[in-house]
């Protein structure tokens, strides 16, 4: 989709341009490559997740990032403090349900932060979206989901009734707010043997909020832009640990230009 293309080649211009600031309350184990990513792309990260200074921080802030990987009660409820001051200024915010499904805190911490803030986007694998249906929700249950494209035509629903939208992320990712359906096939298959490569998705996403006022365009662009870094790490790395470093390198490297030519963004309906 050219429009597309032209898109994500302006919002990487924007990002590099106004630098803006995003604020991250995320897990441990991805802290320092997530700041590290928003960095090379041109964004400027913050890690701040004390409760007595998140509903501060946030209110800088281009965009907040929130993601329950490593979570505690304390940081739930740090995450709801600034998700509310976000919501109130306007600010997007997008939400990684790292595990949600897979324990009770998890699910139930990813609903009550969506239950108490405005999500922009929320972001994860096919089990971890579904599993934040409500009970008396109209789409599949997980078993039956296998795969991003099985998951289209209940996305589209799911994210009517959360009122957000969703990305769906996989060998294809799915992008979808209910009634816009776009595929991005932008990535490499190192990508899923580097932890926090998800997480990473999610922060270039939030960037990509912060000058894009259309979640739809701002999600699939970024996937777009993430994924192509993959593209470029795989060209020059043969295993996880050297396509860690070159993921890096890559979201710093990729021009504009190169976005534009190399984005891979379909309509599905």
């Amino acid at each position: 989709m050219k429009h597309l293309n032209d898109k994500a080649a302006h919002n990487l211009t924007a990002v590099r341009g106004k630098k803006p600031l995003i604020h991250n309350i995320t897990n441990f184990v991805v802290m320092n490559y997530t700041a590290n990513a928003l960095l090379a792309m041109g964004a400027s990260p913050v890690m701040a997740h004390a409760q007595n200074e998140v509903e501060d921080m946030v209110s800088f802030a281009g965009a907040l990032v929130l993601n329950i990987g490593t979570l505690t009660d304390d940081w739930v409820a740090s995450m709801i403090k600034a998700g509310k001051r976000a919501a109130e200024q306007q600010i997007p915010i997008i939400l990684d349900p790292v595990g949600s499904g897979a324990t009770p805190l998890r699910t139930n911490s990813a609903k009550n932060i969506i239950d108490a803030a405005r999500i922009t986007v929320i972001r994860g694998n096919a089990s971890e979206i579904l599993s934040l249906r409500h009970d008396k929700s109209k789409t599949k249950g997980v078993d039956s989901i296998h795969s991003v494209e099985e998951a289209a035509q209940t996305a589209t629903v799911l994210a009517e009734e959360l009122n957000t939208t969703l990305a769906i992320t996989g060998p294809v990712d799915l992008v979808t707010e209910g009634s816009r359906v776009l595929r991005v096939a932008n990535g490499h298959p190192l990508m899923g043997y580097v932890t926090g490569t998800g997480c990473t998705a999610t922060v270039v996403i939030g960037a990509f909020l912060a000058v894009d006022d259309d979640p739809v365009s701002a999600t699939a662009t970024a996937l777009a832009y993430f994924g192509l870094a993959g593209e470029v790490a795989g060209q020059n790395a043969s295993a996880p640990g050297s396509f860690m470093i070159q993921m890096i390198d890559a979201l710093y490297t990729i021009t504009p230009q190169d976005l534009k030519k190399g984005c891979k963004i379909e309509t599905a309906n």
